[in-house]
């Protein structure tokens, strides 16, 4: 196995939950992702089940019934579910526990804890994070989807695109302009919105390249009401928010880019030493084994430095650049070794058969969602 189990930074806790999880997923998942990507979306049931192993409320506080860890517990997450080779599922479980919920565990007012988070934690209520918009991606501050306040109620207005659990999710976590004349960055607020609420509405269902079994929608306001205490914080301070919570989830996409590039690479190595071609095994030929060994240890350097980057996050420190670096480069590196094993595997790696080729397809959206690449190396520019 290439993923070490023993890095200093994780604690015999960790450790256990890691070994829930890949039970869990060779049990749960492996058995049936396949039917689920056919289906096109995972069952409340897996989701319920996940609640009751207590993988939901990892990150949160045991006051409000969580188990209170840190930011390695993400990493173990994501690691551990990126090696379940289905990547539609690890998107839909990650922009629940680390995109979307973080916004409430952090400046939710206790009303609002207490009303949602047992659901949450239990798995019966599902999270998405609702901020790209048709003409706004990584660049948050040009949302345009508006609230004006209206009484004890905000008016929402405005469209969602590329919303993960957008179809089939309970809890929109939602930035929206509340102020049309301040500065981009400055009028923005986030709301909590029942995807049920009267003025929600699913537009489409987007179909993807990979993660097929995760639902991707685009949501649509249309004189929704929102109760003034479902917003989350401060009006116009949204921003900063969702600055905060960034570095919660590029840390998480980055230890699933890791956990899948492990497992790509693990695939790939039994493969090339079964293999026969030209009276030798793929293993034989040099070029083969030096260019796997290679992206071995560029792996295990992002695998490094995503634990680091961790554990810089859960002692508080601030880690803004080391985070940018981490989402820039893990998920590049996992690129790079999806085209490889692809490669390797030859004509079976183009076929829906192997699991070499869903992950390539699956793989491919950490460059860009999250923050795209481009933009977490000018995160990192402005810091040198």
């Amino acid at each position: 196995m290439l993923l070490r189990d023993d890095s200093p930074y994780f604690s015999d806790e960790h450790r256990m939950i890691r070994e829930q999880i890949r039970r869990f997923v060779a049990e749960r998942v492996i058995p049936h992702g396949d039917a689920w990507e056919e289906a096109g979306c995972i069952p409340r049931d897996v989701f319920r089940e996940m609640g009751e192993l207590g993988l939901f409320g990892m990150r949160i506080p045991t006051e409000y019934g969580g188990s209170g860890l840190d930011t390695m517990a993400s990493v173990v997450l994501g690691e551990e579910l990126g090696q379940s080779t289905f990547g539609g599922l690890t998107g839909s479980v990650l922009a629940h526990t680390d995109m979307a919920v973080p916004h409430l565990t952090r400046f939710g007012t206790p009303e609002q804890k207490e009303k949602f988070l047992p659901g949450i934690i239990a798995g019966t209520t599902i999270g998405a994070i609702t901020v790209s918009e048709p003409d706004a991606g990584s660049d948050t501050a040009r949302l345009r989807t508006r609230a004006v306040r209206d009484g004890d109620h905000y008016v929402l207005n405005g469209a969602k695109t590329f919303i993960t659990n957008g179809v089939h999710g309970d809890l929109l976590f939602t930035a929206v302009r509340t102020d049309p004349d301040a500065r981009w960055s400055r009028g923005l607020s986030m709301f909590i919105v029942e995807r049920q609420r009267p003025g929600v509405r699913v537009s489409r269902a987007l179909k993807k390249t990979g993660w097929l079994c995760s639902d991707t929608a685009e949501i649509v306001f249309e004189d929704c009401c929102v109760p003034v205490s479902h917003r989350l914080g401060d009006e116009n301070k949204g921003f900063y928010s969702m600055m905060a919570n960034f570095q919660t989830e590029r840390i998480a996409i980055a230890a699933a880019a890791v956990g899948e590039a492990t497992k790509a690479l693990e695939l790939t190595l039994a493969h090339v030493r079964g293999r026969k071609a030209f009276d030798a095994t793929l293993w034989d030929r040099e070029v083969i084994r030096q260019r796997l060994a290679m992206h071995a240890s560029k792996v295990e350097a992002a695998r490094q430095l995503t634990h680091y980057t961790a554990w810089l996050d859960a002692q508080g420190m601030d880690c803004v650049r080391e985070v940018s670096m981490l989402k820039a480069h893990a998920c590049e590196v996992a690129q790079a070794v999806m085209y490889d094993c692809v490669q390797f595997h030859g004509g079976m790696g183009y076929m829906r058969e192997t699991p070499v080729e869903r992950m390539s397809r699956d793989c491919r959206v950490w460059t860009i969602g999250g923050g795209a690449t481009e933009v977490m190396l000018e995160e990192v520019a402005k810091r040198l």
